[in-house]
């Protein structure tokens, strides 16, 4: 659905529509005199000049986004009930927006950094939001250690720069990042385009079916394209080149009607299942293996049609893991739970409280229904209708059936760390993806985190850095000690 263009022809105007007599020339006392407060015009349009730009997100503030439509190709109402699943063939608009996760929103497209996945389905019971990585896992398992975690990515306060001490002192001292870390130092940490990657929910959310049984699950969407990476001597490269090439590559794909595309995928795993598994199912910094719950495809997502403005449809497009739909909801993963109330918060910070009623925002196929009212830029959509409920007046009523099933809890409330399941620590995993890697990826691998650590000014940060991977895998640590070692001399 596309926003009705204004008209762009005939007299220019002011923004209350009154004609524009001379648009080059402000209005002064007699010529070459000072200019009079009375041209509305020129101060119309330097109050918008100033106030064009909105705050950039604190975190993915760089991005680009493409709206498509997935296609459902196997069957999965004996999992869940979402109606856009519902039927093999069924065709459901997205929006998709990719983007960097520390830069500012003038940073370069190829840096080594993870790519956002924020996907929004437009389902006729209302807007599904997915909003993920390129990775499967993350940095920290808990929400609340989330703005620590950003702040040692950021500009330090002191230097107004990125220090190495402050990402490798977070990461030495927080070693549940050790399995992320290895996926971004690693061949896949700087994708060559947002079409060469994989996407991932990375968190673990609840489907229902109508029978009202519960299965955890994890999106998987596999680049049809191939997976495409670039080198750092690459990226540098091209991040001073042409900054904008991410962007620029996925525009132009889908100019030319190369139509990039992803093969969807999920793990399903039976609730009943969850307590006695290996690892923590809920834990983000976490996968399942393959072996133990083999992907199932389900269908296929293309990417086909461009946004005709960039500010209006990808710098204020908003996304929230709040936005279920029936038989879609939520998990315990404590990542999760906090990001429920950050992306809508931020949003309501950074766009307004009525960012919902923006064309890219809004549902499509099925209209919102609410109370809400009033706020910055409400456009009066309600007219006179009640703004309550209950009300006998033919409002919008309550369904009495929630979009999940309840999840049983127990226990005294407290600061609890996440459960510990039989194979859970945080090096096991991050010992396995090493040693899936070849010599050459090893060596890549090793030569990407070394450079890096041997920038920190502490011995110790940088010992307790080496000392994590040296954990997930004796090789991985003996190998990284002695590239620091010569790097520092």
């Amino acid at each position: 659905m596309t926003q009705e263009a204004h008209v762009t022809q005939g007299p220019l105007t002011t923004e209350a529509g009154a004609p524009v007599a001379d648009n080059q020339n402000s209005e002064t006392a007699g010529v070459g005199g000072p200019v009079l407060v009375q041209d509305q015009l020129l101060l119309e349009k330097l109050a918008h000049f100033n106030r064009e730009r909105i705050p950039e997100r604190v975190v993915h503030a760089r991005g680009a986004g493409a709206y498509g439509t997935f296609t459902v190709t196997r069957d999965v109402s004996q999992w869940t009930r979402a109606a856009f699943l519902s039927e093999v063939g069924k065709e459901t608009e997205t929006f998709l927006r990719f983007s960097t996760v520390a830069g500012s929103l003038g940073s370069a497209d190829a840096v080594r950094d993870p790519r956002g996945w924020a996907l929004k389905f437009y389902t006729e019971e209302g807007n599904y939001d997915l909003v993920g990585n390129n990775t499967p896992v993350f940095f920290v398992r808990d929400a609340v250690k989330f703005p620590d975690f950003i702040h040692t990515q950021k500009r330090d306060p002191y230097t107004g720069s990125q220090e190495a001490d402050n990402v490798w002192d977070f990461w030495g001292l927080s070693p549940e990042s050790t399995h992320q870390v290895t996926w971004l130092f690693g061949d896949r940490g700087i994708p060559a385009s947002y079409r060469h990657m994989n996407g991932y929910g990375s968190h673990t959310y609840q489907w229902n079916n109508e029978a009202g049984e519960v299965f955890w699950v994890k999106y998987h969407f596999k680049t049809d394209q191939g997976i495409k990476n670039l080198t750092q001597a690459e990226a540098n490269r091209l991040a001073g080149e042409d900054p904008d090439s991410h962007q620029r590559d996925l525009r132009e794909a889908i100019e030319r009607g190369d139509f990039p595309s992803w093969t969807v995928q999920v793990q399903i795993m039976p609730a009943a299942e969850a307590a006695a598994y290996r690892f923590n199912p809920f834990d983000l910094t976490k996968v399942w293996p393959h072996e133990d719950y083999p992907p199932i495809e389900i269908g296929k997502l293309e990417l086909n049609r461009n946004p005709e403005n960039v500010f209006a449809e990808v710098e204020q497009s908003v996304f929230s893991p709040a936005h279920f739909v029936p038989g879609i909801g939520p998990s315990p993963d404590k990542m999760l739970q906090g990001r429920l109330f950050a992306y809508g918060d931020a949003h309501r910070y950074r766009v307004g409280i009525n960012a919902g009623h923006l064309p890219v925002n809004r549902p499509h196929a099925t209209e919102a229904r609410t109370h809400a009212r009033d706020g910055f830029l409400y456009d009066g959509r309600h007219g006179g209708a009640k703004n309550y409920e209950p009300n006998s007046f033919g409002g919008p009523h309550q369904t009495g059936r929630p979009l999940w099933q309840p999840v049983p809890v127990a226990g005294a409330t407290g600061d609890h760390p996440a459960p510990l399941h039989a194979e859970d620590d945080d090096f096991v995993q991050a010992g396995n993806l090493y040693r899936l890697m070849s010599e050459d990826e090893k060596g890549r691998l090793v030569e990407n985190l070394a450079g890096f650590i041997a920038k920190v000014s502490r011995d110790d940060i940088a010992e307790r850095a080496i000392d994590n991977f040296r954990r997930a895998d004796g090789d991985f640590g003996k190998r990284l000690e002695t590239a620091v070692q010569a790097l520092r001399g």
